[in-house]
């Protein structure tokens, strides 16, 4: 089955109810059915063809759910791009995907003057399960972004799996505030919503200064945030928090570890426990605590349906398999038989993460295997950074850490060695700001007289830790 397949669930089969709310105007799933047609054939009108990417370069709106949707429906392969990305990470994903198309805002208008031409159904393709429906790019250890091919059948093992386990049905009223450029909002957000038929707001951001006011006006019963936006929720006036939680049924976390004071503090204020997961760009979701039973503070639950997972006895490391791991990394025959145990495609994939499980049978996250950090819910890769500090002429050598942060989770902190002469922290600072994406900018620039190395010369980043 793909995944047009599966969303006529509800595009064919609730045509005539409530789908989507976006800026104060409703539409029916028939309506997103219709738009999406439209702007299929405005694509083949054009000449694209199943296996085309189609980069889209866009903030949450109905038009990036309209391309997508239509992108599924033709076989071509949706590439996200963060919008908080700059022409250096730009440059390289276009180059590395080679679109037929790349839709930027200033783009929209023409695409939507030429839909408005086109019929509003479309022909059936017979697409097969495992087409790819998405390529979207994750960094490696060695700071490249990759492009983590991921299929229909990965994308609707997933919505289905979800759907299922977190009790998501139409009666839902369900609030989407991620940026659907994320697989978090894409692969778990509008397949969720799709899948079950309820009732979504879209918001073009999560806006802490006016989340309790969208809560409260929507009333909605399941919300997906990273925790960052619940650490925001905290500062709800408890009247008004109370309020909100009287309307839930489900908060889910997720993108990145959510403190256990979090949490309780959480519980306390709303009178929900948040159900935190674990997923991943190239898996999508893995592991999650229990709908129905314990929801334990710092830990991410069990293997969800289907999806095998072991602990490597050697190195801590997780590995798992099953229907949602990805088919690969774009172009890259050797980053994606180093992403499997053995080189074995297929096989168990190597998450990176270290992780523990208990006596009954809760897994909880310790760790990376490798540097990464993960900063409100987006992956950054420190050797990007500290390739760019590096190749500044005051900067002799640089290593970049991740630094715990209460709103965060963590935040990237630059250790840097000057060569003689002058050095302006300001001066660095914008000119990562203008090569970098905003969350990849060091909060902090240490000067430090050199880096700590071991024998083999490699630099000992959790002694830069300790001494911060």
């Amino acid at each position: 089955m793909n995944l047009r397949q599966l969303f006529d669930l509800s595009l064919v089969n609730r045509r005539s109810e409530t789908a989507l709310e976006w800026r104060g105007t409703e539409y029916t799933f028939g309506e997103i059915d219709a738009r999406s047609n439209r702007v299929a054939n405005a694509f083949r009108a054009s000449g694209l063809v199943q296996g085309d990417r189609v980069c889209v370069y866009l903030a949450n709106c109905i038009e990036l759910i309209d391309i997508y949707l239509a992108c599924v429906k033709l076989g071509l392969i949706f590439v996200p791009i963060n919008i908080l990305y700059r022409e250096r990470e730009l440059s390289h994903i276009l180059h590395d995907a080679e679109p037929a198309r790349y839709i930027t805002e200033a783009e929209l208008p023409a695409l939507i003057e030429a839909a408005e031409r086109q019929p509003d159904t479309l022909d059936a393709l017979p697409l097969e399960g495992d087409t790819p429906a998405a390529l979207v790019y994750t960094s490696g250890t060695t700071g490249a972004s990759k492009g983590a091919i991921i299929t229909h059948n990965n994308f609707g093992s997933n919505g289905v799996t979800l759907t299922g386990c977190w009790q998501i049905t139409d009666r839902d009223r369900f609030l989407l505030a991620l940026p659907l450029f994320h697989v978090h909002a894409l692969g778990n957000g509008l397949h969720c919503w799709l899948v079950s038929g309820c009732r979504m707001r879209l918001l073009e951001r999560f806006d802490h200064r006016t989340a309790a006011d969208t809560f409260l006006d929507f009333q909605p019963s399941l919300f997906f945030g990273v925790p960052t936006m619940y650490v925001r929720m905290l500062d709800i006036p408890s009247d008004m928090a109370r309020e909100i939680g009287q309307r839930m049924r489900l908060f889910v976390s997720g993108s990145a570890p959510l403190p256990a004071q979090v949490l309780e503090e959480f519980r306390e204020k709303f009178g929900h426990t948040i159900l935190e997961r674990y997923g991943m760009t190239e898996t999508m979701m893995n592991i999650s605590n229990p709908y129905a039973g314990e929801r334990r503070p710092g830990s991410v639950g069990f293997p969800l349906p289907g999806i095998s997972v072991r602990i490597d006895p050697e190195t801590g490391e997780l590995h798992l398999k099953g229907p949602n791991v990805f088919a690969g990394y774009w172009r890259r025959e050797e980053a994606t038989r180093d992403a499997f145990v053995n080189g074995q495609v297929g096989g168990w994939f190597k998450t990176g993460d270290i992780a523990t499980r208990s006596e009954d049978g809760y897994y909880t996250l310790c760790g990376r295997g490798s540097d990464l950090i993960i900063s409100a819910g987006f992956n950054i890769y420190p050797r990007e950074i500290e390739e760019f500090l590096s190749s500044q002429p005051e900067i002799a050598e640089a290593a970049v850490v991740g630094e715990s942060d209460r709103l965060r989770g963590e935040i990237p902190v630059a250790y840097i060695v000057v060569n003689n002469g002058p050095c302006d922290l300001a001066e660095i600072e914008g000119r990562c700001r203008e090569k970098l994406a905003s969350f990849k900018i060091p909060r902090r620039f240490e000067i430090v007289d050199k880096l700590p190395r071991n024998a083999l010369g490699k630099v000992q980043k959790h002694l830069l830790c300790t001494a911060s």
